[in-house]
């Protein structure tokens, strides 16, 4: 093998094509693998707190389910993440329906907001068991929005599968008026803060 080391397997613990493309922008070779594991605030917990949970019990839920060939050398690496839109100290998950998307919507309008990624990379049957956890929050400005705009938003059907009902990657980019942080956390992964920590706590180098 001219002594060239094989690296860890990335295994996405995600079905979200958000993540996808960001993983795709930067090069890196994954395979996908979506957690069966409940999202559900525990009674007291902050955002932050719930987010970080999330992302943790997704990383493990992947490392107890990835297939048998993946459990030797050079062992595998789970990214997952859980992203949410806290408005008030109040998580917005995703709608349960066209009035719920709007109502959030009208909550948004003309306010500032954090969008929090809980981030967990853990490393699994490798040279060494690792893991990595950490959050990134971005502040996001939705500008004013006309009773019209609203409507008309959700009739795409575009908020009904996006916490706190909106896609700034989307059609809903309209409204986004300013961001202060990170705009790749608020499509859903902090690409950036993924990759630092690929390099600096596994090692794993995305190029060479």
């Amino acid at each position: 093998m001219n002594g060239i080391k094989s690296k860890p397997k990335l295994v996405l613990g995600s079905s979200s094509p958000r993540r996808r493309d960001l993983l795709n922008a930067v090069g890196l070779s994954y395979s996908v693998l979506k957690p069966e594991t409940p999202e559900v605030p525990l009674p007291g917990e902050l955002p932050e707190a719930y987010a970080r949970r999330n992302a943790l019990e997704k990383a493990a839920w992947v490392v107890d389910h990835v297939v048998a060939d993946d459990k030797r050398e050079p062992g595998i690496i789970v990214i997952s993440a859980d992203t949410i839109v806290v408005l008030d100290d109040k998580i917005l998950e995703k709608p349960v329906d066209a009035a719920h998307a709007k109502a959030m919507l009208q909550g948004l309008s003309g306010r500032w907001h954090t969008v929090i990624s809980g981030v967990t990379l853990q490393s699994a049957y490798g040279p060494k068991a690792q893991i990595d956890t950490f959050a990134v929050h971005t502040r996001v400005l939705i500008k004013s929005l006309s009773t019209a705009e609203i409507e008309s938003y959700v009739h795409t059907g575009e908020p009904l599968d996006k916490a706190g009902g909106y896609a700034a990657q989307g059609i809903g980019s309209y409204m986004v008026e300013r961001i202060e942080g990170s705009y790749a956390n608020v499509v859903g992964l902090p690409i950036a803060e993924v990759v630092q920590a690929l390099e600096q706590t596994f090692g794993f180098t995305i190029w060479g």
